[in-house]
């Protein structure tokens, strides 16, 4: 495999791997685009509403194709060449992006057209996810996975915080469409990243089998190994009781905080800051403490976090609880898929990466939407931050009723 005469830092490692950094870096430019749709069209949203329950909503229909797709996209990646698999998936969501432009541009953009085209959008994010977790884990070897696992998080992040600060700017001088436009141009990035990795992207050749049988032998797999189920079932307790702050921000900065895009984007910017330092600093942190020690710290601390974000009396408090939030939630997903991976035989990688997106969605899109249609009726503080004590609350209990039961978390290899 070829590599890059990069510094072996621990932080960036991962980078001397020169299929991996093409994807990094195409996927890094592809998410800026990403977060600057995702900020126009949630202030759009929440605007022309005046609803959390609508805004709430919107964002989960991007994750609800998740619910069936997932297991479906994770199959097809590991029957097909990963690379041609996923630009196709990437081609029909240029086509999606240049739709909404065009539709904000000639003003005939409408909360339906959002809500359709974000299902549409979501349905063939959920098929190029996991195969692009696949393609992480083919051209890394074993010791870095968990590196290039934190780096995918950082570069989701950087353009967390790079897109909704370009957003704002946009959406001041050019508006909506500007926004919607270069969010179209931003996915060219990744098809040229495919076009240039040449490096091996499957170890073991694919096996001859029903599609259908494909599917259940990844869900066997997860059910069966106690480290793998563990892992999938808390992650979709954070994506049911954490996660929902990410598509809700936008309603805390204009109705709880009286902001604007602008409050917004600060918010999701300083989210994106904490989460970046968190990637580039995990290495040196997993060396001292070890990775499991770090992943039940993170489960812990996590709720809390959540709680104090959701009740910030000010917007400066929201930034530094948001910006520690980031932090911590970017170590304990990135603990948890990297617990996933590394027991995963190469074979099943892309079907267990889509299982774990599949949990995580089922929860993000029920939180969500809950918890924005319950802030309407109930207030968004108590709704918010009651979820986020709930999850602490289980964590603690989980702890201290089955503290053995943790030990599955240890991401060895499977055989």
């Amino acid at each position: 495999m070829a590599t890059f005469q990069l510094s072996r830092l621990s932080s960036f490692r991962a980078l001397s791997h020169r299929d991996f950094a093409y994807l990094w870096v195409g996927m890094l430019v592809s998410n800026i685009g990403t977060w600057m749709e995702s900020v126009a069209l949630g202030v759009y949203v929440t605007e022309v509403t005046g609803k959390a329950g609508w805004t709430g909503g919107v964002a989960a229909l991007t994750h609800l194709p998740s619910l069936v797709l997932a297991p479906l996209g994770g199959a097809l990646a590991d029957r097909f060449d990963r690379r041609s698999f996923m630009a196709v998936c990437i081609c029909v969501q240029v086509l999606i992006a240049a739709l909404l432009t065009v539709l904000a541009a000639t003003g005939n953009l409408t909360v339906p057209w959002v809500a359709a085209l974000s299902l549409l959008n979501g349905a063939f994010s959920t098929l190029a996810i996991p195969c692009a977790t696949a393609l992480t884990v083919a051209v890394v070897p074993q010791e870095d996975l968990h590196n290039a696992l934190s780096l995918d998080s950082a570069q989701f992040n950087l353009g967390r915080i790079i897109g909704p600060v370009i957003a704002a700017l946009v959406l001041t001088k050019l508006g909506i469409a500007g926004a919607l436009f270069i969010n179209t141009l931003s996915f060219l990035a990744v098809l040229l990243a495919l076009a240039r990795m040449h490096g091996a992207v499957r170890t073991t050749p694919p096996k001859v089998e029903a599609l259908w049988a494909g599917i259940v032998r990844g869900v066997k797999l997860a059910w069966t190994d106690p480290g793998i189920a563990l892992a999938l079932g808390t992650a979709g307790f954070v994506g049911l009781l954490i996660s929902p702050f990410v598509g809700l921000v936008p309603v805390f900065a204009l109705k709880v905080l009286g902001g604007d895009a602008t409050t917004t984007s600060m918010l999701l910017t300083a989210q994106g800051t904490g989460a970046v330092l968190a990637a580039f600093g995990t290495g040196a942190i997993v060396a001292r403490v070890g990775r499991r020690a770090l992943l039940e710290g993170s489960m812990v601390l996590v709720g809390l976090c959540s709680a104090i974000f959701w009740l910030s009396p000010t917007l400066p408090v929201a930034l530094g609880a948001l910006f520690v939030l980031g932090a911590v939630y970017l170590v304990a997903f990135t603990g948890l898929k990297t617990v996933c991976q590394a027991r995963t035989p190469p074979e099943l990688q892309a079907r267990v990466s889509s299982l774990f997106l599949l949990l995580v969605n089922m929860g993000y899109v029920l939180g969500v939407w809950g918890q924005g249609m319950l802030s309407d009726r109930l207030g968004v503080r108590p709704i918010t931050a009651g979820a986020a004590l709930l999850f602490f609350g289980i964590v603690v209990v989980t702890r201290a009723l089955r503290p053995r039961g943790l030990a599955t978390l240890e991401d060895v290899k499977a055989g």
